[in-house]
């Protein structure tokens, strides 16, 4: 079984996070804080930090998406990627464990597509780990 990327440190609601979040303004910041959302109303067993400087969201301690701003697209990436059904083929990536999302200003989404896709990238990673049964007990400020 593929091993699991575990944050210990991920909290309910990370100030940092929200940091990140407002100094990334303007249409990028708004389509990452849009898609971060999404991940953070999966369950609520869902805790979040920053790693290796962008948002990342987690089942208890167990990573299942991010987001990533870049000079002209967004990332919405997730963990185990690959063994995520895209039948909408929105996933982009050929790295063993990764894939992501790219979103532009201006370009059309299949929103659904994408919320299932974080749903079941939620979901996956929920039913293999221990976290969805013990979430991490660290709340963070709410």
């Amino acid at each position: 079984m593929t091993r699991l990327m575990r944050f210990p440190s991920a909290v309910r609601r990370d100030p940092a996070v929200d940091t990140w979040m407002q100094e990334h303004s303007g249409p990028l910041g708004s389509i990452a804080r849009q898609w971060f959302e999404v991940m953070r109303n999966c369950g609520d067993d869902v805790r979040e930090l920053l790693h290796d400087g962008h948002p990342t969201a987690c089942v208890g301690d167990a990573a299942f998406g991010y987001v990533n701003a870049f000079t002209h697209h967004v990332n919405v990436g997730f963990f185990l990627g690959p063994e995520l059904e895209d039948p909408e083929h929105l996933l982009e990536g050929t790295g063993k464990f990764m894939r992501h999302v790219k979103l532009r200003p201006g370009q059309t989404v299949d929103s659904m597509a994408l919320q299932t896709l974080t749903a079941a990238a939620y979901t996956g990673i929920r039913h293999r780990s221990d976290a969805g049964a013990h979430p991490n007990p660290r709340r963070g400020p709410a």
